[in-house]
């Protein structure tokens, strides 16, 4: 719990300055038009960076807590460090080389290709500070973190809010973005150059590490299909200015990013340090279970209240952006249980039925999108989203139930029932009535509480008896 407290706040800090920064952002800019640019050129980075890391964060991270040999660790982090660096530099040119068109099918004309050359530079200097900064999470130095996540978005926003106002509307966040990210590179290298070494660089080491990494980069880019390729395809199928308006939707949707950064950042620690206890079994199936019913209850208050937030934040431009961001602020929760259950894969160094698992979610999502989006515009892409990462968890569900390495109870069935049953009653009756959809969503609360009502009252047992 501490891990997660203290990780979680470093990655919420991350997270919750862009999201207080969004409604500035976007009445600098004209238009909906060059917010959907900029999103969709983070877009562009995060798809090459998923490619550049090649999973060898993942694997970096399996295989540093393989030994209890500060050598051993020393040589898994060099290892990842230069192979993670020729990636890095070859993606970049790459995705300088097809700028022209990279700009036509995600900024929607290949006139804004200048703006590729900022993108190739995220990559690079994005991808190398995946594995520079590892050292420091994976060694629980957990104040640096939380220091360096509040300087970073901070320092970026700020350049990218100076340059909006000077009229630089198309480079302001890409800009923002790179300088922010190489003082953060800069700072982790002064902080963990001692773990690199490319004299420590192993090839037979990487020959274990690759088989675990490849797979998991096939996730990360399948996790990439879910988070972008709607915007993609509302940017053919539709335009740029409705991408930046279900941006902004799956922006605010998103802000359940703090609940799973809170935990991805704790987790990842907590998952493999623990991996060889007895009752490991038993203590992920109890994460999944309740993080599960925290993401349930939150999501229904999301429900009631998304049309008055986007009212009250957002000018009437963006405002049909609230339909989405139910679907969406549920989407991350989803994947945040997944990504619990599908720990187990890695456990026990299996991760092609992770990624197996990944791309039939994918496909769902995908197909969904192109039935959808012409019928039902960007709330099409938004249930397409969900759908898919729906499947995911379903299948990987039942494959881990079946391999006894997962223990899902009845009344965690009861409740996924329940909050499917007060979205439909949010989407069928009442997605701009506040009063009406407060009370299903206590309602809905209510009898999830009562589901798990000798959880709750143990933990309320063990906090007052604490405190006592």
């Amino acid at each position: 719990m501490e891990n997660f407290i203290v990780y979680g706040l470093g990655g919420i800090i991350n997270k919750l300055i862009p999201l207080i920064m969004i409604p500035v952002i976007t009445r600098l800019m004209p238009d909906s038009t060059y917010y959907g640019i900029s999103d969709m050129a983070n877009t562009v980075v995060s798809f090459a960076t998923a490619i550049a890391v090649m999973g060898m964060y993942d694997a970096m991270y399996r295989m540093f807590f393989e030994k209890d040999d500060r050598d051993y660790k020393k040589k898994v982090c060099s290892t990842t460090f230069v192979f993670v660096l020729a990636s890095a530099a070859a993606v970049s040119i790459l995705v300088v080389l097809f700028k022209d068109v990279l700009s036509k099918y995600f900024l929607g004309s290949s006139q804004y290709s200048f703006v590729i050359y900022f993108v190739a530079a995220n990559v690079f200097v994005d991808t190398v500070n995946t594995v520079i900064a590892s050292p420091t999470r994976m060694q629980n130095h957990r104040k640096t973190f939380l220091t360096i996540n509040a300087v970073g978005p901070l320092i970026s926003y700020t350049m990218s809010v100076i340059l909006l106002m000077k009229g630089h509307y198309l480079i302001a966040m890409p800009l923002g973005l790179v300088v922010s990210s190489l003082i953060i590179h800069v700072t982790y290298l002064c902080i963990n150059r001692s773990w690199f070494s490319p004299g420590l660089f192993d090839k037979d080491l990487l020959k274990v590490m690759l088989p675990i990494g490849i797979p998991m980069a096939v996730n990360i880019l399948t996790y990439w299909v879910f988070n972008s390729c709607d915007r993609l395809m509302i940017t053919n199928l539709i335009n740029v200015g409705e991408s930046g308006i279900y941006a902004i939707g799956s922006k605010l949707g998103h802000a359940s990013q703090l609940v799973y950064t809170a935990f991805a950042a704790g987790w990842q620690y907590f998952a493999f340090s623990t991996m060889k206890e007895d009752d490991q079994v038993e203590s992920n199936s109890m994460v999944f279970e309740y993080l599960g019913v925290i993401s349930y209850v939150i999501t229904m208050f999301v429900c009631a209240l998304s049309y008055e937030i986007f009212r009250l934040l957002f000018t009437e431009e963006y405002l049909t952006g609230y339909i989405v961001a139910p679907y969406l602020f549920i989407a991350p929760l989803l994947l945040m249980l997944f990504q619990v259950i599908a720990n187990q894969f890695l456990v026990i160094k299996k991760t092609w039925p992770n990624m197996l698992i990944l791309i039939a979610g994918a496909i769902v999502n995908v197909g969904l999108n192109y039935l959808l989006i012409p019928i039902m515009g960007i709330e099409g892409a938004a249930i397409a989203t969900l759908a898919g990462y729906v499947a995911a968890l379903l299948i990987a569900s039942v494959v881990l139930t079946r391999m006894r390495l997962l223990k899902v109870s009845g009344r965690f069935m009861a409740a996924t029932f329940v909050m499917a049953a007060v979205m439909l009653i949010w989407r069928i009756c009442f997605t701009d009535k506040m009063f009406y959809m407060l009370l299903t969503a206590v309602a809905g609360g209510a009898v999830i509480v009562l589901l798990y009502i000798k959880d709750v009252k143990l933990l309320y047992e063990k906090i007052v008896g604490r405190k006592a």
